[in-house]
C-alpha cells in the first residue's frame, strides 16, 4: 500500500534511522551540487509588501552561480541512536563560506512509535519545512516559506514525536526550542520556541493517497533584526537598523497533499498536488534608524499566505508543475514618532506597509534522468504588491553524489 513509503520513509532527505546499510559507506556521505542560472528584471533583493523578511529569504544572484551546494553526514550511531549534520557551502560576495544548517541526534529504539530528536533541525511545523531546497518541485521555496519563516523555520532544541499503531497514518509531535531564528528573535534564556504538529494521511484504493497536517508554532524575542538573505547589498546602507523589540509571534498552519499513481506505480507517469496555509500574528516595538533619522511606533502585524501547485509526470524522466503563490498583509502600526522622518516614510522603509497583495506564478519543466540528477528550466512572474512585475528565468542542474535514501511523503 502507498501509505508504507509514509510511515516508512520518514526522513526528508538521505538515510534515515535504520537505514545506513552494509553497502554503504559509514558514515554515509552525501554531496549535492545546484549549479544554476538566473536571469530577472527588477532590484537585487526580495521586497515583499508588508512583510519584514529574515534568514534566508531572498533572491538568487544574477547570471552563473553555485546555488546551494550542500554536504550531508549521517549514520546510525549504535543501535539506540542516529545523528546527521548537513553543512551548505554558499558563495557569499565572491567568497565560500561554509554555514552550520542541521546537526542533530534522534532516538531509534524508544518503542512504541516515540522519537526524541535534540540539536539543530528543521521544525516538523508545515509540509514543506522538513525538505532540504534540493528536494522541492521548484527551483525556489513558496513565498509564504520566506515571508513566514525566512525560508525554513530552523532552530536548536528538542522534538518529541509519536506515531500511532493504527491502520490511518497518524503522528503528533512538539517541539521546544530556543526561538532565536527568525521568525523569533534574541532572547535572554535561549528558550523562547515551541511548536505543535499533527499529522494524519492515508490510501484511496490502489492509485491515490493523501496527507494533511495542521500545526502551530510561537515565540517571544528581546529584538529580531529585519533584513533577508541580500545578494546586491543593503538598500538602506550600514547606518540604518530595522529592528522590532519586546516581540511576540504566532504562526498557525494547514496543509494537504495528494498524490495518484496508476495503480501505485509512479514510475511512468504520476500526479502530486500540495497546497499549504499559514496565518502570522505578531506584536512588537518597531524601531528604525538611518543617520540623523529615526522612528518608533507599536506595530501589531497580521498576514497570511499561501501556495498550491501541482507536478505531473507525463512520460518517464520528465515532469511539469505549476505553482501560485499568495501573500497579504494587514499591519496596524500606532503611537508613532519619529524624527526627520514621517509615518508615510517609516512604513516604506520598515517594510511594514502594505500596499498590496504579493503574488507570484511559476511553471516549470524538468528531467530527471535517475535519482541523482534532475535539470530544471523555470519561470516566475512575481508581483511583490507595489504593483511591480518581475520575471524570472531559471536553469537548474541538481546532482546528488554518494549515498541518496528515499524520501518522505
Amino acid at each position: 500500500m502507498l501509505i508504507v513509503v509514509l510511515v516508512a520513509t520518514a526522513h526528508a532527505q538521505g538515510p534515515g534511522p535504520g537505514q545506513i546499510t552494509g553497502t554503504q559507506f559509514n558514515p554515509a556521505v552525501t554531496l549535492i551540487l545546484d549549479p544554476r542560472f538566473n536571469t530577472f528584471d527588477g532590484g537585487d533583493d526580495l521586497e515583499l509588501s508588508g512583510f519584514q523578511l529574515g534568514g534566508e529569504a531572498g533572491l538568487p544572484p544574477q547570471g552563473f552561480s553555485t546555488g546551494h551546494t550542500e554536504l550531508r553526514i549521517a549514520s546510525n550511531i549504535d543501535d539506540k541512536f542516529y545523528g546527521s549534520m548537513t553543512m551548505p557551502i554558499v558563495m557569499h560576495d565572491g567568497v565560500a563560506e561554509i554555514e552550520f544548517e542541521e546537526a542533530f541526534i534522534e532516538t531509534l529504539a524508544l518503542g512504541n512509535g516515540f522519537m526524541l530528536k535534540g540539536g539543530r533541525f528543521f521544525s516538523g511545523i508545515g509540509y514543506l519545512n522538513a525538505f532540504h531546497d534540493h528536494v522541492h518541485d521548484f527551483a525556489d521555496r513558496p513565498l509564504v516559506y520566506d515571508a513566514m519563516f525566512g525560508g525554513h523555520l530552523l532552530d536548536n532544541g528538542v522534538q518529541a514525536r509519536w506515531v500511532a499503531p493504527t491502520d490511518l497514518y497518524l503522528s503528533v509531535g512538539g517541539e521546544f526550542t530556543a526561538g532565536s531564528e527568525f521568525p523569533g528573535g534574541e532572547n535572554e534564556g535561549n528558550d523562547q520556541g515551541m511548536a505543535l504538529f499533527a499529522n494524519v494521511g492515508g490510501d484511496i484504493g490502489l492509485s491515490s493517497s493523501w496527507f494533511a497536517g495542521a500545526n502551530y508554532y510561537r515565540a517571544k524575542f528581546d529584538e529580531r533584526v529585519a533584513g533577508g538573505h541580500h545578494h546586491g547589498g543593503d538598500d538602506h546602507g550600514h547606518d540604518a537598523n530595522n529592528a522590532l523589540l519586546d516581540g511576540d509571534v504566532e504562526v498557525a498552519g494547514l496543509d494537504f497533499v495528494y498524490k495518484w499513481a496508476p495503480n501505485g506505480n509512479s514510475r511512468i507517469t504520476n500526479f502530486k498536488f500540495q497546497g499549504e496555509y499559514f496565518v502570522k500574528n505578531e506584536d512588537a516595538i518597531s524601531e528604525f534608524t538611518e543617520h540623523a533619522h529615526s522612528a518608533e511606533a507599536n506595530y501589531d502585524g497580521q498576514q497570511q499566505g499561501f501556495y498550491v501547485q501541482g507536478v505531473y509526470q507525463f512520460i518517464q524522466q520528465w515532469r511539469v508543475g505549476v505553482r501560485y503563490d499568495h501573500l497579504q498583509a494587514n499591519n496596524a502600526i500606532t503611537n508613532f514618532s519619529g524624527s526627520g522622518m514621517d509615518r508615510a516614510e517609516f512604513l516604506e522603509e520598515s517594510g511594514l506597509g502594505a500596499e498590496g497583495d504579493p503574488t507570484r506564478s511559476s511553471i516549470m519543466v524538468d528531467y530527471s534522468p535517475s535519482h541523482f540528477s534532475r535539470i530544471r528550466l523555470q519561470y516566475s512572474q512575481l508581483d511583490n504588491g507595489h504593483d511591480e512585475l518581475n520575471n524570472m528565468l531559471t536553469l537548474q542542474f541538481t546532482m546528488s553524489l554518494g549515498s541518496h535514501g528515499a524520501h518522505i511523503f
